[in-house]
């Protein structure tokens, strides 16, 4: 691992920034001509083929340790299963923008889980970010959050924050996991993944067709390249900059995935978006002071 970034390093995590932010506006597009579970098995679905091919043809190490692939089971679960389908059921009443800030809370909601499960305890300064940023979440949730009998956003908007709380508990429980090759790692979640979204979707959506229009090219993209090619960038940053450099991801997603839902999709961002995410990237910040200081002075 390199002690300073590269040109390489700050403009993987540039497109890093990129491709996640824009993930929510290709799966709004998706949704015009298929059903959540649909999109969700899919992407899920070709990203596991994409990456146990290359780890075919790296020929990466499969675990051998049972407790691997228990962790694995759970964590393919938490990871991809059950996130994409809520954000994709989600998306189908919230604007993508709402739904990229939403996941700009995951490191908050990480740290109280780290803290209760790892060793990675809480301090003042990351329970004074975790209260902005939670602040952050209230408001763009809205006063009316637990309206569920008259208002399906509600619900929407609380599948949302749910996919990045159940992105939260897997990233401690990758913490925890014990040691795998990355790539295979990722594989197999994205296999597990699809080994639960695909009955699902056949019982509720049945048997998918191609739609040769936007709809159907945006299931490939999100397969290939939010899911795939994402996920082994991600490794190859984390290997070379390490995985506080990576964390600067998580404040440029929320802002693209705005730029984005406004420019191509026209989506109306109501005041609320953007004082929710001042407060979280606020949150963030207060929260990963030492981390942010410690990348930009290399």
């Amino acid at each position: 691992m390199t002690d300073q970034p590269t040109l390489g390093n700050w403009l993987s995590i540039l497109v890093l920034g990129l491709i996640w932010g824009g993930t929510f506006m290709v799966v709004a597009i998706a949704l015009e001509g298929y059903g959540p579970l649909t999109v969700a098995g899919a992407r899920t679905t070709l990203g596991a083929v994409s990456l146990l091919i290359l780890v075919r043809v790296m020929n990466r190490p499969l675990p051998r340790d049972p407790r691997v692939w228990r962790f694995l089971a759970v964590i393919g679960v938490l990871n991809t299963a059950l996130p994409f389908a809520l954000l994709s059921w989600g998306q189908q009443y919230v604007p993508s923008a709402f739904a990229g800030i939403s996941m700009a809370a995951l490191p908050l909601f990480v740290f109280p889980l780290a803290h209760l499960f790892t060793d990675e305890k809480m301090t003042t300064r990351k329970s004074l970010g975790v209260i902005i940023g939670f602040t952050g979440a209230a408001v763009l949730i809205g006063p009316r959050a637990f309206d569920f009998g008259s208002d399906t956003m509600a619900l929407a908007q609380l599948a949302c924050v749910a996919a990045s709380l159940s992105y939260a508990v897997s990233s401690v429980m990758t913490r925890a996991c014990p040691p795998v090759d990355s790539i295979a790692m990722a594989a197999l979640t994205l296999v597990v993944g699809s080994v639960c979204l695909i009955p699902a979707m056949l019982v509720f959506e049945g048997l998918p067709a191609w739609v040769p229009d936007r709809s159907g090219y945006a299931i490939i993209f999100l397969g290939l390249v939010p899911t795939a090619f994402a996920a082994l960038l991600r490794v190859q940053t984390i290997r070379t900059a390490g995985s506080v450099f990576m964390t600067l991801v998580n404040y440029q997603v929320p802002v693209w995935s705005m730029i984005f839902g406004a420019w191509i999709l026209s989506e109306a961002l109501p005041i609320r978006f953007f004082v929710a995410l001042a407060l979280i990237l606020t949150g963030l910040a207060v929260s990963q002071w030492a981390n942010l200081r410690s990348v930009l002075r290399r």
